[in-house]
């Protein structure tokens, strides 16, 4: 039976959560269902190839596709921020979160753990949804305490929209 938890908050007139990497806890089927049950309009993958493999994952995006939910893959490296690559993505993906959630629907974030990488993603759409950045991250992490573990993770989530956050700008 799946262990997958999925961490849900209010956001833009939608639900918005996060959760740790589909087979991570060894039952990737359930953990498939569990997601197909729960049902997101748009899956946001923010894992590398290599993690998904690791966990049995590697063919996520189809098998997430197949049950009815648009998916976008944004690899970052555990604990990092995003390059330039998913900067270049972040706003047509952005768009198409903020429209799902605002038209009452259902958006999943995760990575490898469901904190880092995840809630980074989800603190800068609810910033991007017209939250304030301290209030949103408290919001966040009263739902799910590990979210958001780096400083990079930080600056990227507050960054401006159309300012992307690029790692060379990082201390």
């Amino acid at each position: 039976m799946s262990q997958l938890v999925i961490y849900a908050l209010q956001v833009g007139g939608g639900t918005l959560a996060l959760c740790p990497l589909p087979g991570r806890g060894g039952d990737y089927a359930g953990d498939l269902d569990m997601i197909a049950a729960w049902r997101p309009g748009l899956v946001l993958s923010m894992t590398t190839e290599a993690e998904m493999v690791a966990v049995g994952a590697h063919h996520f995006g189809a098998d997430v596709q197949s049950r009815a939910s648009r998916w976008a893959h944004l690899p970052i490296e555990d604990f990092g921020a995003p390059g330039p690559d998913v900067d270049d993505l972040w706003p047509e993906v952005s768009a198409s979160a903020r429209h799902a959630l605002s038209g009452g629907g259902r958006v999943l974030v995760h990575c490898k753990g469901g904190c880092g990488r995840s809630g980074m993603i989800v603190l800068r759409l609810m910033i991007e949804c017209g939250e304030a950045p301290d209030q949103a991250l408290e919001r966040l992490r009263a739902v799910r305490p590990c979210a958001v573990e780096s400083d990079a993770q930080r600056a990227w989530a507050v960054a401006p929209a159309g300012d992307p956050v690029l790692a060379q700008d990082l201390p």
